[in-house]
C-alpha cells in the first residue's frame, strides 16, 4: 500500500476476529500485510451487526495514521467449519436445495449467544421462528441484536419453524 491516505484499496480476507460488545475487530488479508480494522459501524453499514471469526470478507480500505481500515464490507462468506454440527432437522437436506428456497424478511425477536438460540418473526407472520447459533455460524454471524432485519430461508422442522439459512437484509436485497 502506498502512503497515500486518500487512496482506497480493495481487499480480501478473512475475519481475524470480532467482538461486538467492544465494537471492532481484526481483518488478515489474503495478500498478507498488517491486521485491518474492522469498526461495527462500517458492518452495520452493510447490514450486519456481527461477523464470525474465520468469516471470509471483501472490504474496501484505506490506510490512517493509525493503520489499516475498512471504510465498507463488499461482502461476507461464512466460515468453512468441518466441525461444525448440522441441526437434525434439516441435516439431510442438500446445500443447493436450500438455496433455492425463498427468503423471508424477519426482525429478530431476542437472541442470547450464551444460550445458544434465540427467536425471529417473520413479517406479515405471527409465530416465531427458531434461530440456533449453529446456523449463525454457517451463515457467517456470530450473534444478533433484537430488531435487526434479516432475511430467512425457513423450514418446518420438529418443534416449529426454524431458520436454516440468515442473510443481512441489506445483503439479501442484492441475491
Amino acid at each position: 500500500m502506498s502512503d497515500d491516505q486518500n487512496t482506497m484499496y480493495r481487499v480480501r480476507g478473512h475475519v481475524k476476529w470480532f467482538d461486538p460488545a467492544k465494537g471492532y475487530g481484526f481483518v488478515v488479508s489474503d495478500e498478507g500485510g498488517p491486521d485491518i480494522l474492522l469498526h461495527v459501524n462500517v458492518l452495520r453499514n452493510f447490514g450486519q451487526s456481527s461477523v464470525a471469526d474465520g468469516a471470509g470478507i471483501e472490504i474496501m480500505t484505506h490506510r490512517t495514521d493509525r493503520g489499516v481500515q475498512a471504510v465498507e464490507v463488499l461482502g461476507i462468506d461464512p466460515p468453512e467449519r468441518a466441525d461444525s454440527m448440522m441441526l437434525a432437522d434439516f441435516a439431510e437436506m442438500d446445500p443447493a436445495q436450500i438455496a433455492r428456497m425463498p427468503l423471508e424478511p424477519a426482525r429478530v425477536k431476542w437472541f442470547d449467544k450464551a444460550k445458544g438460540f434465540g427467536f425471529a418473526n417473520v413479517f406479515g407472520r405471527d409465530e416465531d421462528v427458531f434461530l440456533h447459533i449453529e446456523v449463525l455460524r454457517r451463515s457467517g454471524f456470530a450473534d444478533l441484536q433484537p430488531g435487526e432485519a434479516l432475511a430467512m430461508r425457513v423450514i418446518d422442522g420438529k418443534r416449529g419453524r426454524m431458520a436454516v439459512q440468515v442473510l443481512a437484509w441489506e445483503s439479501a436485497l442484492k441475491n
